[in-house]
């Protein structure tokens, strides 16, 4: 198995993406207001549900990360249209990338259900309404 070269063992020909996974075409992450009560938890929750998504903290900072490769990553993780790329992959530098993969975040959610769970244990007991639907009665036993 090769083992690939550490960021700061490329030579001087080599550029840090031929060895990389392309982590960053992978998702993108968007800051998101920090919660402060119920609905906005529930918000959270609701993205969540939807899949493919997590949630992070990074200092003081919340984000919606969202796990989707882009179209236009290519088998060998080269960008398919490198030359007309959009402007945010034109800024994006390989100078604090993820191609380490040794990345942790303050806090970080990966299911609705762990989100739940920190929303119950961070948060007053819930008085009032929910964006939730009501649970519905039991149904009646047959004998």
């Amino acid at each position: 198995m090769n083992q690939r070269p550490g960021r700061n063992e490329l030579q001087a020909d080599q550029v840090l993406c031929e060895f990389c996974t392309a982590k960053c075409c992978r998702y993108f992450a968007l800051p998101i207001d920090e919660p402060d009560e119920w609905k906005d938890y529930e918000y959270i929750r609701w993205y969540m549900i939807h899949g493919e998504t997590t949630i992070f903290c990074e200092d003081d900072d919340w984000y919606l990360m969202v796990h989707n490769k882009c179209d236009h990553l290519l088998e060998d993780n080269r960008c398919g249209i490198y030359e007309t790329r959009p402007q945010i992959c034109r800024d994006y530098t390989t100078n604090e990338c993820e191609y380490e993969d040794d990345w942790t975040y303050d806090r970080y959610w990966e299911t609705p259900e762990q989100m739940q769970d920190y929303m119950d244990a961070v948060l007053p007991k819930k008085r009032g309404n929910s964006i939730r639907s009501a649970q519905p009665p039991l149904l009646p036993v047959l004998g």
